[in-house]
């Protein structure tokens, strides 16, 4: 008697284990699928334990890369925001480059709804679109032109909930999208041109444009792989490069100063 009473006290002990290891599984699987993983890349890479299944790894890979840029992108251009914010000056930003990078996010974003792409690989667009609204702000309230910056915050929310309602045909938000490559390639080169020309880098944060040169490459590997399509790709490869030009004037002028800083300490 002992003997079976013992066996069945093994046996619901060990039922108990199978069932918190299934719980636990569960709970697993509802935090991972459908966020990092589908369901069969669950099963493969942590049910049947398969780790080199390359094609789940890629998706793994692409999903947590989307996530970070995503998570990121909160405060990519805080620190951009908080320079213009402590020096009261917007000196050395060129509003146009600012506005075609902002156009370029709402292109993106509107796109990536319209086509119902997933969350991960377009989520830094809706972040950075509101950080760049803020600094468009700020360039034109440092220039004395408040009443313009409030006249522009509702113009563009205007048109944004134009874009995203069913008025707007998929041809027109198609041809958002294609017209980023120009817009990045003529804002960047405009920022560039103002670097140039005042022989420094202004107000211009070197966090920012590093965390944007970043998140842009490894956004075209995440387009490819989540979303497939040639035109986003391109876009980050385009954004990439115009990143990297700004970047190098960053390192270039590191030392730069402002012509009336200079004065100031002489």
């Amino acid at each position: 008697m002992r003997t079976i009473s013992r066996w069945r006290s093994g046996e619901t002990g060990g039922s108990k284990l199978c069932n918190m290891a299934a719980e636990v599984d569960g709970s697993l699987k509802r935090v991972l699928v459908p966020i990092l993983l589908p369901e069969k890349c669950y099963d493969q890479l942590l049910v049947q334990w398969d780790l080199l299944h390359v094609p789940c790894l890629k998706i793994l890979l692409s999903k947590g890369l989307g996530l970070g840029i995503v998570a990121g992108s909160l405060l990519v251009k805080l620190p951009q925001v908080f320079k213009i914010l402590g020096a009261k000056s917007a000196e050395g930003l060129s509003l146009q480059s600012v506005m075609l990078e902002l156009v370029a996010l709402t292109g993106t974003m509107v796109y990536s709804i319209t086509n119902n792409f997933p969350f991960s690989s377009w989520g830094e667009a809706l972040f950075l679109m509101l950080q760049t609204i803020a600094i468009c702000f700020l360039v034109l309230h440092y220039r004395g032109q408040t009443v313009k910056g409030v006249a522009f915050l509702a113009c563009y929310t205007l048109v944004l909930l134009t874009l995203l309602s069913p008025l707007t045909p998929l041809a027109v938000v198609t041809l958002l999208q294609a017209s980023n490559v120009p817009a990045v390639v003529v804002g960047r080169l405009l920022q560039a041109a103002t670097n140039y020309h005042n022989g420094h880098t202004g107000q211009l944060s070197a966090i920012t444009v590093f965390l944007l040169l970043g998140g842009s490459l490894a956004r075209i590997f995440t387009s490819i792989q989540e979303t497939g399509d040639p035109l986003m790709a391109g876009t980050f490869v385009v954004s990439s490069l115009c990143n990297g030009l700004i970047a190098a004037q960053l390192l270039y002028y590191w030392n730069a100063k402002a012509p009336h800083k200079q004065k100031k300490e002489q």
